[in-house]
């Protein structure tokens, strides 16, 4: 999260310098916003400190929405409530019915939604999925291109495609199927559904993806690229998609895999980690070694025997499986993880790298085409 810009600091002669500008304004409120957070937190106990008092009564998490909602334009809103669920840690933005209802879907807010699911009660649940479903919606549109280009053939203008890609466009149907919204009016024609061309798939020998996702709290933004990825590739012909996650036990999620949503709903994060019990399981999914790619989304900091994950990296190589240990990323796509472990890995035949869904997506197609 970058700072707050446009705050200016006092001069040493007492006089506050000036900077009028609109968005320096709405910044400057939103720092005091931003205490405001941390006074609160301090009265409701949420601070380090253990302090009693009698002073006056602190802004409260509803009040301090509804303000924000009433004086800041979005651009600042998405910061300071972004703000209040990392840096705060702000439980009840997303616990809470009311506040719930007025906090804009981000990344930040599905991530907080997939910490506190445990705390909601069913009809604070049932709005956060349809917060969290339009968050996976923007994020599989912007993934959808990158994975499924290197795939690709030529456009197949007989069959639909649910992949929002705009080159795949189909404005004769698209308008066909939506006349019904035509405002004779406005003369104007609102488009409710979008239509697209799908595309003819490249011949290639049927391939196994396996992806093992370590679903470790500090995984967080890997598990939930993980999922999109997973339902994208899961939607291609020539591959078949499993997905499991994983910290001590494995849960097999390739009957919700074509879900995002589902499949995230799913995920009890934190616990222990077993690499090497993942790795096992993910070979006993392996019909076709020499057909198979098994991707290990970890931070490598193993729990269990670290002899046993090395016995089961060696098997798979050497069964002829292609075995890909992606690094953890972080939202900004800095990886994270345990050099020493992943290095031993690599000894054994494996590859270890960090990539973006895209490059994955990449890697994966030149891996199958070879």
């Amino acid at each position: 999260m970058s700072n707050v810009q446009g705050v200016q600091e006092r001069p040493a002669n007492g006089e506050m310098g000036t900077n009028d500008s609109p968005e320096s304004t709405d910044e400057a409120r939103g720092a005091r916003q931003d205490s405001e957070i941390a006074s609160s937190n301090d009265a409701d106990g949420l601070s380090d400190s253990r302090q009693g008092g009698i002073g006056p009564s602190r802004l409260t998490v509803p009040d301090w929405i509804n303000a924000i909602h009433e004086l800041f334009p979005q651009k600042t809103i998405e910061r300071l409530e972004n703000d209040a669920l990392e840096r705060y840690q702000l439980e009840e933005l997303v616990t809470n019915a009311e506040l719930l209802a007025r906090v804009t879907p981000s990344q930040t807010l599905l991530k907080a939604v997939l910490r506190t699911k445990h705390l909601m009660n069913p009809s604070v649940l049932a709005m956060a999925r349809q917060l969290v479903q339009r968050v996976i919606a923007d994020l599989m549109e912007q993934l959808a291109k990158d994975v499924t280009a290197p795939f690709s053939g030529a456009l197949n203008r007989h069959q639909r495609s649910f992949l929002k890609i705009a080159k795949n466009f189909d404005p004769k149907t698209t308008i066909r199927q939506n006349l019904s919204t035509y405002d004779p009016d406005a003369q104007k024609l609102y488009i409710k559904t979008p239509y697209f061309f799908s595309r003819v798939r490249r011949q290639m020998d049927r391939w196994q993806l396996i992806i093992v996702v370590d679903e470790s709290g500090s995984m967080l933004d890997s598990v939930i690229h993980a999922a999109v990825t997973a339902s994208i590739f899961y939607s291609l012909q020539n591959i078949r998609t499993h997905l499991c996650i994983f910290d001590t036990e494995v849960v097999d999620l390739t009957d919700r895999c074509r879900d995002p949503v589902e499949t995230l709903l799913q995920v009890q994060l934190g616990g222990g980690t077993d690499i090497g019990k993942a790795l096992s399981y993910a070979a006993s999914l392996v019909a076709n070694p020499r057909n198979t790619i098994v991707i290990l989304i970890t931070d490598f900091f193993e729990g269990g025997a670290a002899s046993q994950l090395y016995r089961v990296t060696s098997n798979l190589v050497e069964s002829g499986v292609t075995l890909l240990g992606l690094a953890a990323l972080d939202a900004e796509a800095n990886p994270s993880y345990n050099q020493a472990i992943a290095q031993e890995l690599v000894n054994r035949g494996a590859h270890v790298g960090a990539m973006t869904p895209g490059e994955l997506a990449a890697w994966v197609a030149q891996k199958v085409r070879s």
